[in-house]
């Protein structure tokens, strides 16, 4: 979203690759700092209304009397198959308990709770995602995870040097067996009083989505000696903390499980003694998106170099732990956070802007260098101290991520030295400790490394001796050019195969003009260079091929019959060069759709092209965009209806689940070549997406989805197609990718949810990543986090972009840990929650049924505000009480409940049931929150207050309202924006200005039936409510659809569908909710 301050979106919907980043090299070199012109954020277009939900909510049944477990999934068993790609759940060989050394503690330190007032005492249900504190050896569904076995993953074509196999030595999630030890952040002299450390004592700061820490930040005060007369802030580093052997090299850590290159070795420390002194923390202006140029950028006068002689000391601060615990102990003191809200008496909760993140409880000079939210966030910004804490919670715990979400600015560091963990392959990052200028202490594993010689340039201000000050060390996301060592083969070129569906059918739909005309107007935009390659193939009962052989007159059609075993007829001319052979492609392009008008064949047969498509870009990888539009029925893959039209939604026997293995198979054969398929459903008919999204699904590709597509009898959709297959041909893409995700020991991750394949325990393989594309993860505490003040995470991409060039971007973020049950309630993110939830929900949907996944979202709320009364009220009250920071749980299960993928009791299409599905599992957290609750504005009384000002436009910010029929008023007009589709509903007695000036119209009567424009015009009314639309679109990667709507319209019901607050025939309203919660609760 955009925000005050930052750059806006631009107006099209295209991004390309390597804009809007800072270069950084190494060493006294030419030009070492370089900046190139902003990129802005990428814009674009989805499609979902949510919808209703049905039946009376059930009570919680304990699965056993007094087994205090909650088993999410009874007694289903997951298959084997399951255990690959989306929603996996994998599980590391325990690590044996780790002796610590004893850490002194004032006695202002909070303390645990003993071990039997830490267990769950929660009263468990039959059907929930959360387990207890002893959770059942065999259920595939809880938030601490238990070992089980998992299958081989399929595995094909590894990058050696990238991926790496998988080490048979046990692991924590980090990959390290250091132990883990006790550190701080220290402030630098002259900044903050002593007793400033990690946590901030007082108040939260109000919630601010901070920008993304990209600019550097002008050169931070320099480190003086300590204060006279005060206590020595620096300990001896001689005096090491944990058990003897931390300081041994341990020769097993190298193994490649944790680590995208093994080949990248640095030199082991020669002494890895650890001291007190571990953490630091500068003091920084806060980062934001503008260009500030840096000392040594163009445009300013650089020093001269300065080489120290020798080694220099390097004083820093350091906090003692009582000072970080007790700081923490100031956590209970916040009023706002922790304020009890009774729900059923407090009517207006909703914030009247959208809801921001929740800023984590960390000192201000370490919260400024912590990632933007919108790439990094985790469900819980306080971390219990252990599973136990963790269970008592009745929270989840996971990470929600965008990790190549288009950025405004982006700072590239060009070094051939990338600076990591010698343990756990950590990138190094604004959190890591620096004991000395010569040695940096890892806040993954604890490890101490050696700082490289060719790290102690500063390239920023060209001075030597100054690493905390490198970019690495300054910024929370970074991309790094990566070296040869990061390449198992040369960067693939970018390939584009598009895979047409030609039959009678598909021709009726008219969708073969606008993508063709769509691609010939964008063809110069494809992200690529030079080695840029395309192809084209059409299907019906038969496989056309186009050869594009330069020398050709026009192309040449090749026609391969036998669909059982398809072979490739001159493969050298099908994938060819962009640049070289244009006119041929722009005319074929030209050519396709009146090739097929004449076609009688009725027959699909997708299958058999899809195996064509991969078999032609197996040698190089690549993108295959398929466009499909009814249920394929001969060849391999042939699939039947299992569609009942009048089929209520609440029948058992829905179809959630692939009818064939073959589209998944192929897909992981898909993702071994780096190739990823996206599909493109088009259909007015069942087409059985939940077995042909596997196709994408597995290979991390994207689905997407125009129901009744037709370009007469719904123009709507015409644009809707052409507006997203823009966003899609010209947004950056990165190739043969993979991304793991990194923990502090004592963390580890057990499932993942998203596009990709699992390649090994902790590696995601993603042949195509894309910038709308969002993942997450569920987590569980391992070990007891105990005299960690603070831990980390950090998600890791490395692919190849389209100009060829291997790159690493990484995200790191930093939050405290806490002792108690309130603080973990302190620190919720009821958004984040939601959005792992709904996750998985849609996975329980699959593997068990969908009234086990609504009992399991419901009992998730029920389970957190019963533990919190039970556990965190002193005095108990009457009324349903919440804390401040869960207040809009409740109603984001509701809206959840009555989203089309969970929503009961009303006839949707199973197809659009299914894709609503797949946006939840690959959609980024701040689209699927609008989807799930869209947000409600007054539009016929927009006026300049609190306007932004974007690009010379003054874009109005109304109040967000109730979605409530009783915040509608006859006499006003408002948007409803449900993310990938708005309405504007115009009340009876709505004001003539706003007919007239806004809509065109003489009067209400007069309104269109089927109005999906407004029309510009030269009123102030007009300029205001389009450029606050425009607005609204530019910041998403799909396009809604806007319906102008009135009483009699027929679409009304779709509005009103969205009131989430309201009863419907076959659902609660959210009162009612709140009371059946009640209920349960005080039993």
């Amino acid at each position: 979203m955009a925000q005050p301050g930052r750059p806006p979106a631009a107006s099209g919907h295209s991004s390309q690759n390597g804009a809007g980043e800072e270069r950084y090299s190494n060493g006294p070199v030419e030009n070492s700092l370089m900046y190139s012109s902003q990129m802005l954020d990428g814009q674009g277009f989805s499609s979902v209304v949510p919808g209703l939900y049905s039946h009376q909510i059930p009570t919680k049944v304990p699965l056993h009397p007094s087994s205090g477990q909650y088993n999410f999934g009874g007694s289903q068993n997951v298959s084997p198959l399951s255990n690959q790609g989306s929603g996996q759940t994998l599980n590391r060989p325990p690590v044996g308990p780790i002796s610590m050394a004893p850490l002194q503690h004032a006695s202002s330190v909070p303390q645990m709770l003993p071990p039997s007032q830490n267990s769950a005492a929660i009263p468990s249900s039959s059907n929930s995602f959360i387990s207890g504190a002893h959770p059942p050896a065999l259920s595939n569904w809880q938030y601490g995870q238990t070992p089980m076995n998992q299958p081989t993953g399929y595995q094909t074509n590894h990058f050696a040097d990238v991926a790496g196999t998988v080490s048979t030595q046990p692991l924590s999630s980090s990959g390290s067996t250091n132990p883990a030890t006790s550190y701080q952040y220290a402030v630098s002299p002259g900044g903050p009083p002593l007793q400033n450390s990690y946590m901030k004592p007082g108040s939260i700061p109000p919630p601010v989505n901070r920008p993304l820490a990209s600019a550097f930040p002008p050169v931070r005060p320099p480190l003086g000696p300590p204060p006279a007369g005060g206590p020595p802030l620096v300990r001896p580093s001689a005096t090491p903390i944990g058990p003897p052997n931390s300081s041994l090299p341990q020769p097993l850590l190298n193994s490649a499980t944790n680590q995208e290159a093994t080949k990248y070795q640095s030199p082991a420390p020669q002494n890895l003694k650890m001291g007190r002194n571990v953490g630091y923390s500068y003091p920084t202006l806060p980062p934001g998106y503008q260009n500030a140029s840096s000392p040594g950028a163009p445009g300013m006068q650089s020093s001269p170099l300065q080489y120290p002689a020798g080694p220099q000391p390097f004083p820093q601060p350091s906090l003692g732990t009582n000072h970080i615990t007790g700081s923490m102990g100031g956590l209970s003191l916040q009023p706002e956070g922790l304020r009890s809200i009774n729900l059923l008496q407090e009517r207006n909760i909703l914030p009247t802007t959208s809801l921001q993140a929740p800023v984590p409880n960390l000192h201000e000079e370490i919260q400024k260098l912590n990632c933007n939210p919108e790439l990094f966030r985790c469900t819980l910004t306080n971390i219990p101290q252990t599973q136990a804490l963790l269970n008592k919670a009745k929270l989840p715990l996971g990470l929600l991520l965008h990790p190549f979400k288009d950025l405004s600015q982006l700072p590239v560091v060009t070094s051939s030295t990338i600076v990591r963990c010698r343990s756990c392959r950590t990138y190094i990052n604004p959190f890591v400790s620096f004991l000395d200028q010569r040695r940096w202490k890892c806040n993954l594993c604890y490890r101490v490394n050696d700082v490289p010689e060719e790290f102690m340039y500063n390239p920023v201000t060209r001075v030597y001796g100054e690493p905390h000050k490198r970019p690495e060390v300054q910024n929370a996301t970074i991309e790094f050019m990566a070296p040869s060592e990061y390449m198992l083969r040369p960067p693939q070129p970018p390939v584009y195969l598009f895979v047409f569906d030609v039959s009678h059918n598909a021709i009726e739909t008219g969708y073969l003009n606008t993508v063709c005309k769509t691609l010939l107007d964008n063809l110069d935009l494809l992200p690529g260079n030079t080695r840029t390659k395309i192809g084209f193939i059409t299907f019906d009962s038969t496989i056309h091929f186009y050869s594009l052989q330069e020398g050709l007159s026009q192309p040449q059609m090749l026609i391969v019959s036998d669909i059982e075993d398809v072979f490739i007829p001159m493969p050298e001319n099908l994938l060819v060069n962009l640049n070289e052979n244009k006119e041929l492609i722009q005319d074929l392009l030209r050519t396709l759709p009146q090739m097929f008008t004449k076609s009688l064949e009725t027959q699909s047969a997708l299958g058999p092209a899809l195996q064509a498509a991969f078999k032609l870009m197996s040698p190089t990888g690549g993108r295959i965009s398929v466009f499909q539009t009814q249920l394929p029925s001969v060849g391999v893959g042939s699939l039947k209806s299992r569609e009942e039209p009048n089929q209520k939604a609440s029948a058992k026997d829905i179809h959630l689940t692939p009818s064939t293995d073959f589209y998944k198979k192929l897909a992981l054969d898909c993702s071994g070549q780096q190739v990823a398929v996206d599909l493109f459903l088009l259909s007015g008919q069942y087409s059985d997406l939940a077995s042909l999204g596997c196709i994408s699904r597995y290979s991390a590709g994207s689905v997407y989805y125009y129901q009744s597509y037709h370009h007469q009898h719904n123009p709507v959709q015409v644009e809707k197609l052409q507006k997203e297959l823009k966003r899609y041909l010209t947004r950056k893409i990165g190739f043969e990718a993979v991304m793991r995700i990194r923990c502090t020991k004592g963390l580890s991750i057990h499932t993942f949810h998203g596009n990709f394949f699992v390649r090994s325990t902790d590696l995601l393989s993603l042949p195509n990543v894309n910038p709308d594309a969002g993942y997450a993860v569920q987590m569980s505490v391992e070990e007891s986090l105990t005299d960690m003040p603070v831990v980390s995470f950090q998600s890791a991409l490395l692919y190849t972009s389209s100009k060829g060039e291997r790159r690493i971007r990484v995200h790191t973020m930093c939050l405290p840990v806490v002792t108690t049950l309130s603080d973990v309630y302190l620190g919720a993110d009821v958004q984040a929650i939601t959005g792992l939830l709904a996750n998985m929900a849609v996975d329980r949907s699959v593997s068990a049924s969908l009234s086990d996944a609504r009992d399991a979202l419901v009992n998730a709320v029920i389970d957190s505000l019963s533990a919190y009364r039970s556990s965190v009220l002193s005095i108990q009250q009457p009324g349903l009480m919440a804390p401040y920071s869960l207040r809009l749980f409740p109603l984001h299960v509701l809206a959840l409940l009555k989203q089309k993928a969970f929503q009961t009791g009303t006839n949707i299409r199973l197809d659009e049931r299914i894709f609503t599905m797949c946006q939840v599992k690959n959609q980024p957290l701040i689209y699927l929150m609008l989807m799930t609750h869209p947000n409600l504005y007054r539009v016929d009384n927009l006026t300049d207050e609190g306007a932004l000002n974007i690009n010379d436009k003054t874009i109005p910010q109304p109040r967000i309202l109730q979605l409530s029929v009783e915040k509608l008023s006859r006499d006003g007009a408002y948007l409803m924006d449900a993310g990938s589709v708005m309405f504007i509903w115009v009340g009876k007695n709505c004001g003539q200005n706003f007919i007239s000036q806004v809509l065109g119209v003489p009067s209400h009567a007069s309104i269109p039936q089927n109005m999906t424009h407004l029309p510009e015009l030269e009123t102030a009314e007009s300029t205001r409510t389009i450029a606050f639309i425009s607005w609204l679109r530019e910041q998403r990667p799909f396009f809604p659809i806007l319906y102008i709507i009135r009483d009699e319209s027929p679409l009304k019901s779709s509005f009103l569908q969205n009131m989430i607050e309201d009863r419907t025939e076959s659902a609660l309203s959210y009162y009612e909710f709140l009371l059946h919660i009640q209920q349960q609760v005080n039993k």
